[in-house]
């Protein structure tokens, strides 16, 4: 069964709008860099809703099932990204659903 794995940023108030970039394209990378992941959406708030709570951007990805899922998650180019991601982070929230 597919899961989708999605992913909420906060950014820091003091992060540069480079360095979001320059994160940006590193966590899209990652659908070319692991072959367990079967696609990669993503993009910025635009709800007009303001209930955002200071999250600004979504990635979106789609596994084939738990194995895939289980083999992004400690895969080193993920890590990687990880370690990338830290020191910009103010929160993130992660939420796997079954499709």
């Amino acid at each position: 069964m597919p899961i989708r794995h999605l992913v909420l940023l906060k950014f820091k108030a003091d992060t540069a709008p480079a360095q979001v970039q320059a994160i940006e394209v590193a966590f899209a990378a990652l659908a070319s860099k692991i072959s367990a992941v079967q696609s990669l959406d993503w993009g910025t708030n635009n709800s007009p809703e303001g209930l955002a709570k200071g999250f600004t951007h979504c990635f979106n990805l789609t596994f084939a099932d738990e194995a895939a899922r289980a083999t992004y998650l400690p895969h080193p180019d993920h890590l990687a990204f990880v370690e990338q991601l830290k020191p910009a982070l103010d929160d993130v929230l992660v939420l796997d659903y079954c499709v």
